[in-house]
This record gives C-alpha cells, sequence and structure tokens, in this order.
C-alpha cells in the first residue's frame, strides 16, 4: 500500500519535517518519489520508522541509527554488529526504566503525601512528616 507523507504523519504522530528530516538524513532509503518529486511511503518505510523511533527512545543518536540501518544493507557480516549495538540499547533502556522507577517511587509518595494533606486541609499534621522521609532518601541515594 501507498501513503502520502501527511498519511504517514497522522498515523505514526511524526511531524512531516520530521519525516522529511529522516529522509534528507538518509533514514528512509527505500521511500520512493513520485515524477513530480513528491515522497511516496510504503509498510516498509513504516517498519523502518518504527526502528527509528524505538531507537530515538533509548537514547540512539540519528547518525548511529543511520550506521544501524547501513550494516542491515550490508547484510549477515555485519550481524554481531548489530546484536552487540542492541545489547547497549537494552542496556541503556533497562538503565531508564531503573531511573524512570525511583521517579516513580518518590512521585507515589509525593501522591500519598499530598491526597491525605488535601483530605486534612494542610500539610502541617504530625503523620504526614512521615512520607517527607522517602523524599530526602531519594534525594541522598541519588546525589
Amino acid at each position: 500500500m501507498e501513503y502520502a507523507i501527511s498519511e504517514v504523519a497522522e498515523k505514526l504522530g511524526i511531524s512531516i519535517s520530521t519525516l522529511r528530516y529522516y529522509d534528507k538524513q538518509g533514514l528512509l532509503p527505500l521511500v520512493k518519489r513520485t515524477e513530480g518529486n513528491i515522497r511516496i511511503f510504503s509498510d516498509v518505510d513504516f517498519e523502518f520508522l518504527s526502528m527509528i523511533e524505538c531507537l530515538k527512545i533509548s537514547g540512539m543518536k540519528l547518525k548511529d541509527i543511520r550506521k544501524y540501518f547501513y550494516w542491515c544493507h550490508l547484510g549477515d557480516d555485519t550481524i554481531k554488529k548489530r546484536y552487540d549495538m542492541f545489547l547497549e540499547r537494552k542496556k541503556e533502556a533497562e538503565k531508564q526504566l531503573a531511573e524512570l522507577n525511583k521517579s516513580l517511587e518518590l512521585i507515589n509518595y509525593k501522591c500519598e503525601f499530598y491526597r491525605l494533606a488535601n483530605e486534612a486541609g494542610t500539610t502541617k499534621l504530625p503523620e504526614l512528616k512521615d512520607l517527607c522521609k522517602p523524599a530526602a532518601m531519594y534525594i541522598k541515594k541519588n546525589q
């Protein structure tokens, strides 16, 4: 199936200018063009874009994403490089998850603190002081 750039942007939640930028950066090597030089996207391009977004979210730079696609193009001689790259992405994603979980823990404490404070109409209740301790522990752990 073929898609116009506006359809792709809408379906993936990516701006048209971002799609054009990815194409200019060589990240969408299979995008076809009409005689009028208008980009026509295919289902395969959606796969490329999904991989780009996944790798970007994991913190990978576009130049490294381009390198990954180049390695794919080279074929089986680069399997080890691609495997190592994904092991590194996995490690980075796990690190990000750990950091987000720490943040979520503190946010959950603060939600409970403010829920109780809201019910009481004040933050100056003795029982709320215990809910401030996790915030202090979080700050110490992350310094």
